[in-house]
């Protein structure tokens, strides 16, 4: 049955308010002018930063997200989500076609990609249900054993990890007549997959499964007794993030075209959540702040530093102290701070006799 003109009319707006709601970005310019330049970076940046600074930020972005979901909204500091993306990756380059023919399987690129993230989700569903039995320092200990292992297993595994050499050489996707590892196609597929990724979680956050996970963070024990599972939740949350997390690792493979154990390395790991505290864990759009401030760091200042004739290794140092002082100052990093600055300015117009009209 079609709706009349007038039911039509009515249904406009309710449809609008009720996306608002669920994204609240729609409303604001501000989110409007940074998509508008994300989607013309190709037309005013090179190569090098097309890939090197905003592909990378946006896949370190995806994997900060994932752990930003877990932490912020679940309330669980998972330090393996750079080892489930570094798992997928492996899984791309095994099943798919490198440059070693004798471990890789040689499978086309649409099906090595889906069994590569089926496999990194439930391996880090299952690391996540081992994780959820324990709370607080212990869930980071639980986490970090299993990245380490993976990391120690990779460097000594020859049959299917290739040892310390990893697998290089991997093949990226061709189909329809483009070379979609090419500069401005591999960035637009990087853009589109951070885009689902972010609103998936803008998305989650306030349906009933995100609201109910968000109450296992706050009070587990009042969620129980009003018949929610709280492991479930816990458990489904972690499947959800290594998800996510598998989407960046595939990213990945596909950019350095090569995977290996230094990429799943504990002090990678860690990147991973510094990324996601320096940039905020409240909000989605934290995690991609936090890996834009890290990759230029990590780009820039090791330049700067072999200028001066220092070892170019010191940039962590740098980016050890930037993540001290912004944790000093806001414990909810860059979205933090700039929600205090918001906070700071708008007593100046709002409060009562500040108008015109008072003296």
């Amino acid at each position: 049955m079609s709706l009349t003109h007038d039911a039509r009319v009515a249904v406009r707006p309710a449809l609008a308010q009720r996306l608002a709601r669920t994204w609240p970005e729609i409303n604001n310019p501000a989110a409007w002018i940074v998509a508008a330049i994300l989607l013309i970076m190709p037309l005013i940046a090179n190569g090098f930063f097309l890939i090197e600074i905003f592909a990378t930020t946006l896949i370190l972005g995806i994997m900060a997200l994932s752990l930003m979901f877990l932490a912020g909204y679940g309330g669980m500091v998972s330090l393996m989500q750079l080892t489930i993306a570094g798992f997928s990756a492996y899984m791309v380059a095994v099943f798919g076609v490198s440059g070693n023919a004798n471990i890789s399987l040689g499978w086309p690129w649409w099906l090595a990609v889906p069994m590569a993230l089926a496999l990194a989700t439930a391996f880090g569903t299952l690391g996540g249900a081992l994780a959820v039995r324990t709370e607080g320092i212990y869930t980071i200990m639980i986490t970090l054993a299993i990245g380490a292992a993976f990391y120690y297993f990779t460097n000594q595994n020859w049959a299917i990890f290739n040892g310390h050499t990893g697998i290089n050489t991997v093949a990226t996707p061709h189909f329809w007549g483009v070379n979609w590892r090419a500069d401005i196609p591999f960035y637009y597929v990087v853009l589109a997959v951070a885009a689902l990724c972010y609103f998936a979680v803008e998305y989650l956050s306030r349906a009933p499964f995100g609201l109910a996970l968000q109450g296992v963070r706050d009070n587990p024990r009042r969620m129980a007794a009003l018949g929610f599972n709280v492991n479930a939740h816990r458990v489904a949350a972690y499947a959800f993030a290594s998800f996510v997390a598998a989407l960046a690792g595939v990213l990945q493979v596909w950019n350095y075209r090569q995977i290996s154990p230094g990429s799943v390395s504990v002090g990678a790991c860690i990147d991973v959540l510094i990324i996601a505290v320096v940039g905020g864990i409240t909000r989605p759009i934290g995690p991609f702040i936090g890996a834009l401030i890290f990759v230029l760091l990590r780009t820039f200042a090791l330049d700067f530093l072999v200028r001066l004739g220092l070892d170019g290794n010191r940039f962590r140092l740098l980016i050890g102290l930037g993540f001290l002082a912004i944790v000093f100052w806001s414990s909810d990093g860059v979205i933090g701070l700039w929600q205090r600055w918001r906070q700071s300015q708008r007593p100046r117009t709002d409060r009562p006799g500040g108008g015109r009209g008072h003296g």
